[in-house]
């Protein structure tokens, strides 16, 4: 902890407290960190015991995923108040477990950070495994609950809404209309160069480029 403190720094937590995060640690110090450290699942429980955001970022990255139980990883998430943890616990800790799908489902529902757990799961799922799954019945969900639903969730149903229209060509003009209708982050700010996280031109652009790079190939 005394290593991570000195490791802080004023302007980057002044950075993420603009982002809702609570640490000053630049991650890529921390992964070097963590890859001298190695797999260190006791040193993991006792960095996220403590409640501190960087120990417990660093935690994500030297615990032993499958060693955590589907209540021990559920009791973990409902103490997370940081975006960025959140991220890193889902990839880090979540993904690699054999609890995902059945978290997936069980926090699907649940509010904000909670609820941008069980999305980006399903997302997971879209984008990389999406037999067994009902996409219709998640564009229903998505039509009928994301303009209401807590911004952290909102992200993550929004970014599910787009990948079923770029990965799913016969979910995709259902998907751009859903996008239109509730038009979720329609006035977000993008960098230059950026895709808009606003659903239809997201996926009007990813499609366009997978075009433009089959078309390539078959030259």
């Amino acid at each position: 902890m005394r290593e991570l403190a000195a490791l802080e720094d004023p302007t980057m937590r002044e950075a993420n407290r603009r982002r809702g995060d609570d640490h000053g640690v630049n991650l890529t110090h921390l992964r070097a960190l963590a890859k001298r450290l190695k797999t260190q699942h006791d040193l993991a429980l006792e960095l996220w015991a403590t409640g501190d955001t960087a120990g417990r970022l660093l935690a994500t990255l030297v615990c032993r995923p499958k060693a955590f139980s589907a209540a021990e990883l559920d009791a973990m998430i409902r103490d997370i108040r940081s975006p960025k943890l959140l991220d890193w616990f889902i990839v880090n800790v979540v993904k690699p477990s054999p609890h995902a799908e059945e978290l997936r489902q069980r926090w699907k529902a649940g509010d904000d950070l909670v609820g941008r757990a069980g999305w980006s799961l399903t997302t997971e799922r879209v984008v990389k495994k999406a037999a067994g799954l009902d996409l219709d019945a998640l564009l229903d969900q998505i039509e009928k609950e994301m303009k209401q639903a807590p911004a952290q969730k909102q992200w993550a149903m929004n970014h599910c809404l787009a990948e079923i229209g770029i990965r799913h060509a016969e979910h995709r003009a259902r998907a751009i209309r859903i996008g239109e209708q509730l038009a979720v982050l329609i006035d977000y700010p993008a960098s230059p160069g950026c895709t808009p996280p606003y659903a239809p031109v997201w996926i009007a652009e990813m499609v366009r480029r997978s075009e433009d790079t089959q078309r390539l190939r078959r030259r």
